[in-house]
């Protein structure tokens, strides 16, 4: 990476602080809420109570000898931070610790009845087949009428925006407006994401997916969209291995999002039988690599990884925890520059993120005075404020 300033890596050590508040309280949160999902057993309420002393008051603890990915963990820094406090290592390896620790506690790597039984799966559920899912499919009706590159232009804030989207023809207009006192889409490489894609029909695009739901539909109709109209030849999704930050997807999301467009009627069942198709086909490939649920950050990638997306026309990483993957999970100076942060890739990328935690990179001086003058620091955690950013080799 050229020489920009490196500051250190966040910890969750500092009350107040956004990190600690989602250790000390979203995690508890998130155990009460999987322990109320499901009529769990006994052994698994036990080892849920463990969790939670552990995560807020207690060390890290090494996994069982037979843990399938014992190995893995250790080479990803359980062996180093093994007894120490969770609040004291770096915040987005606690924070892929507690997930891990998770599925542990609620029998998901098995052998047992509850072996690969989704903890998350019914709030999951419940997003993709709520009536504001229902409403957005049902706008694609109308997006269909419009020209094609209009069609590509929401269906990319679309991507975006995730369950903020609608799915007609309302293109966050509010982050459009350069003179809002703090813009909705605070850096908007569209132009350049769009002259990457330029419809040769032979590109490949690999697309890291963040959340299941009504944020994956979206990404989706994208790929569809993309695949139809020749702007690529083959798309690859690359999904979580394994439940992961309560939404993020899986290969199992995938396919309930498909059926849920083919249900759904319309241009949705007509886009949803295409994706159907572009997977028989190879058109549509799915990916869940270990390193996607990786404690560590993208620069750190293996190899069979980083030869993938060197080969890409185009790697889009979707999402705010993919992001801090992306640029390091650090509090960078919000004019830090996205292209030397990500210097390190091997490929075309373009992050698509709404902002919900306290990284940032590659704003203007101008943007960043607006959105603190408006919102003090809350712009950075407010889930308000999203950006395309994008960068090329060279």
């Amino acid at each position: 990476m050229p020489d920009t300033p490196t500051p250190p890596v966040l910890l969750g050590n500092q009350p107040g602080s956004f990190p600690h508040s989602v250790l000390a309280e979203r995690h508890p949160a998130i155990i009460r809420q999987v322990r109320e999902a499901f009529p769990y057993e006994p052994g698994q309420h036990r080892a849920l109570d463990d969790l939670l002393a552990n995560c807020t008051k207690g060390g890290i603890e090494p996994l069982p000898a037979d843990a399938h990915d014992r190995d893995l963990w250790e080479t990803w820094g359980l062996r180093e931070y093994t007894g120490r406090s969770w609040f004291d290592v770096p915040w987005l390896w606690s924070e892929s610790w507690f997930y891990r620790r998770l599925l542990q506690a609620v029998g998901y790597f098995g052998p047992g009845p509850w072996q690969g039984i989704d903890p998350f799966r019914p709030f999951k559920l419940a997003e993709l087949d709520s009536a504001g899912t229902d409403e957005e499919l049902a706008a694609l009706d109308d997006l269909a009428n419009r020209p094609a590159g209009e069609q590509a232009q929401a269906l990319l804030h679309g991507s975006l925006w995730g369950n903020r989207a609608d799915l007609g023809f309302r293109l966050s207009a509010e982050g459009a407006r350069d003179a809002d006192a703090a813009p909705g889409l605070v850096a908007d490489d569209g132009d350049r994401l769009w002259s990457l894609l330029g419809g040769t029909g032979t590109g490949t695009l690999c697309l890291v997916a963040d959340n299941a739901g009504r944020e994956l539909v979206p990404d989706l109709l994208l790929i569809a969209h993309l695949l139809a109209h020749g702007r690529i030849g083959r798309a690859v999704l690359h999904v979580k291995p394994y439940p992961y930050y309560v939404s993020d997807a899986t290969t199992a999301d995938v396919v309930d999002a498909l059926r849920r467009l083919t249900g759904a009627g319309g241009a949705a069942a007509d886009h949803g039988r295409h994706l159907w198709s572009a997977l028989a086909e190879g058109r549509l490939i799915l990916r869940a690599h270990p390193f996607s649920s990786a404690p560590l950050p993208y620069e750190e990638m293996p190899g069979d990884l980083r030869a993938e997306f060197a080969s890409a026309t185009l790697t889009i990483v979707k999402g705010d925890l993919n992001y801090r993957r992306l640029v390091g999970d650090r509090l960078w100076s919000p004019t830090t520059s996205f292209t030397d942060v990500t210097a390190y890739f091997p490929g075309p990328v373009a992050a698509l993120r709404i902002l919900k935690s306290d990284v940032i990179t590659g704003l203007d001086r101008r943007t960043e005075a607006e959105l603190v003058a408006a919102e003090d620091q809350r712009w950075r955690t407010s889930g308000t404020h999203a950006l395309i950013q994008v960068r090329t080799p060279g």
